[in-house]
This record gives structure tokens, sequence and C-alpha cells, in this order.
């Protein structure tokens, strides 16, 4: 009783934590002007990602597009301490609630017993631990995602699907998307199964690699995943880079914009004209890394779902709805909330800003309303109280990896200074790009099979970490000395 008083005293004095506040403030000061844009989410609502090394350099696929290389699956693992010290590295950068990514390799070969471990140490540092998965331990192991969900508080997943995959039981031979929808199917059913079990909530989202070769099979992907927007919150697409240890010739010739252009194309509704979904685009650092839509899919009857962005460009009513929550409750999470806590938080903004909620936020929803069913947006508000429509949060995301050449030409190392994805290797938060594409992963692994621990990333949790916010934009540029 008063454990949940204090918690809702705490929560009710300061729904945005003052930790959250600053990292975000420094953040926003580490970006260059010109990209402190409304469409900048980076130091305004989120900070930077962070992922493990070495936390299983192996996989019981080979996949075309893997990072890893040829020689991963003869490194160990990590031990269980030296990944925590890893994460301890990463929490003054991440901040409470912040990216944590379980991953290199397939971490659910790991036993299961350190896997649990692991996913509560995160949670007791205050960081939202994603499991970066293939997915096919789940189909093997019946069980294995709801101990992992019971037993580790496991709350956010992500599975990769992609025709460069080779391995997966029953799919060894795909060569279209389209043939993989069967599969993304039955994990959408098991991620729903997992959580009517447990009762426990959780996040799902399904990743893919594009290469010139799957291009056109982005718009079948993006179809299949929002059909079922109820269990997969987000697909992330990653256009693979060149960098030494991809098959030959995967890497490299998918632009941005093309991408975009093939993902609009697998939405329902008036999201089918790229430049409309354009318009609901965010970035998270550099424009050319990491891009994103945030959105919902609304589902009417047996029709196919359409996908609504949350904020369109140059829609004064989105823009001052969204500016005016990020001004007052950016840094805001409820990522770890109990759905108590998660009440009190809402409770808690609804209170510091009344005229807010009611004058910008009440207007936003009818906005959307009417842009759903423009002749009938009260037909509509009828037909979610019976039941018959539906909506759900769906996040449309592209991450774009650089090659050795992409960093070291003057746009590259400007997309390295400001990296928002960052991994503890030897003393300091390295971008990934310059970990997969500088020789720093195989420098790493090498430290792991030659048993050495000078060398490798082995925080103990006094060493200090990075200052708050963006690591030194040094770092990038002493590792182009190294290569150059």
């Amino acid at each position: 009783m008063w454990k949940t008083l204090r918690t809702a005293y705490r929560i009710l004095r300061e729904p945005v934590l003052p930790e959250s506040r600053e990292l975000l403030r420094a953040s926003w000061e580490s970006l260059p002007g010109p990209y402190r844009t409304p469409q900048q989410m980076f130091g305004r609502q989120g900070n930077c990602c962070g992922a493990t090394i070495g936390a299983m350099p192996r996989c019981d696929f080979a996949c075309r597009g893997c990072y890893l290389g040829e020689e991963a699956n003869h490194v160990p693992e990590e031990s269980v301490d030296a990944i925590k010290a890893q994460m301890r590295a990463l929490r003054p950068l991440l901040g409470n609630g912040g990216n944590l990514q379980l991953t290199d390799g397939e971490v659910t070969l790991r036993p299961e017993e350190e896997l649990r471990e692991l996913l509560l140490y995160a949670d007791r540092l205050g960081l939202v631990p994603m499991l970066m998965t293939h997915g096919d331990s789940f189909r093997r192991r019946p069980g294995l995602l709801e101990r992992l969900m019971e037993q580790g508080g496991l709350r956010e997943i992500s599975i990769h699907v992609d025709t460069t995959m080779r391995g997966r039981k029953g799919y060894q031979n795909a060569t279209r998307e389209e043939e993989l929808h069967p599969l993304r199917e039955e994990f959408a059913a098991i991620i729903r199964d997992a959580r009517r079990k447990t009762g426990r909530p959780l996040v799902a989202a399904t990743t893919m690699t594009v290469t010139r070769d799957n291009l056109g099979g982005v718009a079948d992907a993006v179809r299949c995943v929002s059909r079922n927007a109820d269990a997969f919150k987000m697909i992330s697409f990653q256009p693979i880079a060149q960098v030494g240890r991809t098959e030959e010739g995967l890497g490299g010739g998918v632009g941005v914009e093309e991408l975009w252009q093939e993902a609009a194309r697998g939405l329902a509704g008036p999201a089918r004209d790229v430049g409309f979904l354009l318009k609901g685009q965010m970035w998270l650092g550099h424009p050319a890394c990491n891009r994103y839509v945030h959105g919902f899919m609304l589902a009417r009857g047996e029709g196919e779902p359409v996908f609504h962005p949350l904020r369109l460009e140059g829609e004064a009513r989105d823009e001052r709805a969204v500016e005016g929550y990020l001004r007052r409750f950016g840094g805001g999470s409820f990522r770890r909330d109990t759905p108590f806590e998660a009440r009190t938080r809402l409770a808690a903004m609804l209170v510091r800003a009344p005229l807010f909620w009611a004058g910008e936020v009440l207007p936003y929803f009818w906005g959307q309303l009417e842009r759903m069913a423009p002749e009938r947006p009260f037909a509509l508000l009828k037909e979610f109280a019976r039941g018959e429509a539906r909506v759900h949060h769906f996040n449309i995301v592209s991450h774009h990896f650089m090659s050795r050449e992409e960093i070291q030409s003057p746009l590259g190392r400007e997309r390295l200074d400001m990296c928002v994805f960052r991994l503890p290797v030897g003393g300091q938060l390295v971008s990934m790009c310059e970990v997969n594409a500088l020789g720093t992963r195989d420098r790493y692994y090498e430290e792991i099979r030659a048993g050495r621990e000078a060398g490798r990333a082995v925080f103990a949790g006094e060493t200090p970490g990075l200052p708050l916010g963006r690591p030194p934009a040094t770092t990038a540029r002493k590792a182009l000395r190294v290569i150059a």
C-alpha cells in the first residue's frame, strides 16, 4: 500500500524525470544547427540507442547479408558479467527507459537462464532491452517466449524476416518476400498467443534487410505486416551496406527515397502516395541515417487497414499538438510502467496542462477523425464504440548503414559524428557503422578468441561513461585516421 502511494506521489510530482530532460537538452545542443528542425526527434523525445557486442557472436543460420562474417561462429560468447558491464557503460548515454538492443549473433542460443539474467539486469538499470532474433528459437522451443516474458521480464522483441536469410526451417528456398507471408503470419500468431497465455504486454517489431534483389518485395512485406498491426508495432528496413563480410554484390544501390516509395506502395488508402507518407516523416539524428513515420493502422470491418501518420508537415493543427506535447512532456516515457503507473503518469500530464489538452489535443484528435472519415466522423466514432473499427499504433522505420567508402566521404564523416546508435568497445561508445565497416568488430572478436581482456570493452562500473548526450565527434575522426 505505502509503496504504491510513494510510486504515485513520485510520478505525480515528476511525470518526466529530470534525468530525461537533461539528456534531451544535451542531445539537442549536440546537433548542428541545420538539423534542429521540427522533424528532428533526437533531443526532443529520443536519445541514443545502444547495443551489446559479443553476446553471442554465433548463429545457426548462414544469411547472405550478415555483418558478423564467416569467422563469427568460431568466436565464444562474452561472459554474463562482461555483457552486464556493457549495459552499465551504456546507461549514462541512454538514460532511464533507454533503448538497448540485446544482440550480436543469435542471442537465443545462449543458455536460457543466462538470457533471463541479462534481461532482468537491464531492467534493474532502468533500460528497456529489445531481444533481436531470427525468431526460429520460438518456433522450435514452444514456451521459450512465454518463459522469457514471465521469468525474465521481456517486454520487447524484434524478429528478422527476409529472403536473404538461409537456414529457416520450411523456408530454405524462398526467393520472393511474398513467399514469407505465412512465416510472418506465424510469428504474429506466436506473439498474440504469448500475450494471451502470460497476460503480459509484449511490443514486437520485425526487421528486413533490403537489397537491390528484394527491393520490390518491400511493398509486399509492408502489406503483410500492416494487416497484423495488432501483433507487430513496427517494421524496420535496413538497406545493406557492403562492409566486406556480406555476400559480394549485395550491398549498396538502394536509395532512401526509392525505399520509401516502395514502403508507401505497400500501404492501403491515401498513403499510397509517397508524398503523403513523407509529410509524416521524422528523423532521429542525421536524416540520411534514420527516418521513420509514426502512425496507426485503421481497420474498418473486413476492409484493408489504412495507415495514417500521426503528424503531417504543414498541417498547423498537427504541428501545434505535437510541438506542444514535446515542449511540455518530451522525454516522458510509459514503456516501463505498470498499468497503474501509466494511468498515474497520464493523469499528472493532464493536471499540469489542462488548457493544452483541451485546446490543442482534442482538436487534433478530431482532425484525425476527419481524415479517417472525411464525410462521416461521427459515424466512425460509433464504429469504434461498437468494436467495428480498430486502430493499432504502427511505425515504419528505415536505418541506413554505411560502407567504408561512405564513411570516408565528407557526408559520411558528418553522419558518423551525429551517430545515435552506439556500442561499448575499448572504453568508448562507438558508432555501429564504425564497428561494422572499419574493422572494429573483427578486432573485438580477435580479442575474445585470444582470451584477452585488455583490448576489450570491460567496464567495471566505476569507469565513468562519456558525457551526457552525444559521444565526442573525435571518435569518428580518430577511427578514420587509423584506416587512412
